[in-house]
């Protein structure tokens, strides 16, 4: 049956309604097409699924149904200095009820650190690296004193060195470290070093990946200077060496 309305004017005459395809046809024989009932039903679709947080594609509509599929974006990269100095201070307070002795309270931040540098590995090979990690010694070591420097505390190291005694030695120096930075230490403590949280950073990124190392943190003195550096200096195992000489 077809509906006829009249106003004043043209007399338009609709013809039965369909889902697939809706058209009216005027009295002067003129054929006009609407928007299909289909369209708008998947056009409210796609703003529905754009709300749920989808992804649009050409004819077809993405979800990720877990989390870790998501892409990793690099998001904002700073925080608040103020909310770290706070945060690491309470984490030092911490653990300094928990132990007895200075070397304890250091092991104690080292592994805290350790764990961070864990996932830093993680996430940087995946993100920057398409899974891939360094297999020499001094590409993992650039890596750790630009790259992973450069992510934690936005910027790279003052520099990197060699040992002129050992072989197997490195030191990465940092004039003002960032977790030394707000630390007062009190005479009784000696020459307790905050910079053990940082030197179990490096050790979770080196053992990561495949440079297992023993990872220290140290006061030296500088001339002219009132607050002394810090060095974060790096012992890797025998093997480690011994795998570097085969590959040349």
């Amino acid at each position: 049956v077809a509906l006829v309305l009249t106003f004043d004017g043209p007399t338009l005459d609709f013809l039965p309604l369909r889902t697939s395809d809706l058209r009216f046809t005027s009295a002067a024989g003129c054929k006009t097409s609407l928007v299909s009932a289909k369209e708008l039903i998947n056009s409210r679709e796609r703003k529905r699924a754009q709300k749920r947080g989808r992804m649009i594609g050409v004819g077809k509509i993405k979800q990720y149904t877990n989390v870790l599929d998501k892409p990793i974006s690099k998001g904002k990269q700073e925080v608040s200095l103020s909310a770290f100095a706070f945060l690491f201070s309470e984490l030092v307070q911490y653990n300094q009820t928990q132990v007895d002795n200075i070397g304890e309270l250091e092991r104690r931040l080292e592994d805290a650190g350790y764990a961070v540098g864990a996932r830093v590995l993680e996430l940087l090979c995946h993100r920057d690296k398409g899974n891939r990690r360094e297999t020499r010694l001094l590409g993992i070591l650039s890596f750790v004193h630009s790259t992973v420097w450069k992510v934690l505390f936005g910027k790279v190291a003052d520099s990197l060195e060699k040992g002129t005694e050992h072989e197997d030695e490195y030191m990465i120096s940092e004039k003002e470290l960032l977790v030394n930075r707000f630390i007062s230490i009190p005479k009784d403590m000696g020459t307790f070093n905050c910079g053990a949280f940082v030197a179990g950073i490096v050790r979770g990124v080196l053992d990561g990946a495949g440079f297992p190392a023993v990872v220290t943190a140290h006061f030296v003195p500088v001339e002219g200077q009132q607050r002394p550096r810090t060095t974060i200096l790096i012992k890797f195992a025998e093997e480690v060496l011994q795998r570097e000489a085969r590959l040349g």
